[in-house]
């Protein structure tokens, strides 16, 4: 058996399950906005690590919600849409600035449930 090596802490990763889909989608979206960042600038080693970051953020989130299967739908789609942007052929026609904007939504409503 391979035991999988996290990024992230166990405490960070325990608090994450307990945290509203806008705090981990909008935190998601950090890393993807890094990803394609780095991406974009041919800084390959430093776009990896952000795409393993959003990759394991998107696994985390996958099992917090895996009780809600809209919620559940919504985040496989997009963990889908990110894989095949960066590591398929792009099949779904991601627009990157596209893809940016959906994610600042949920960092946007995140902020404002914050500051109420």
């Amino acid at each position: 058996m391979v035991e999988m090596k996290y990024i992230h802490s166990d405490e960070a990763r325990q608090d994450w399950l307990n945290r509203p889909i806008t705090y981990q989608m909008g935190n998601i979206g950090s890393e993807v906005s890094r990803s394609l960042k780095w991406s974009s600038k041919g800084k390959h080693e430093r776009a990896s690590l952000a795409i393993n970051r959003a990759l394991e953020l998107f696994d985390f989130t996958i099992k917090a919600n895996q009780n809600s299967p809209a919620r559940l739908h919504e985040i496989l789609v997009a963990r889908e849409e990110f894989c095949d942007y960066f590591f398929g052929h792009n099949s779904w026609h991601t627009d990157p600035i596209k893809m940016q904007r959906y994610y600042d939504g949920f960092a946007m409503i995140g902020q404002l449930k914050k500051n109420s």
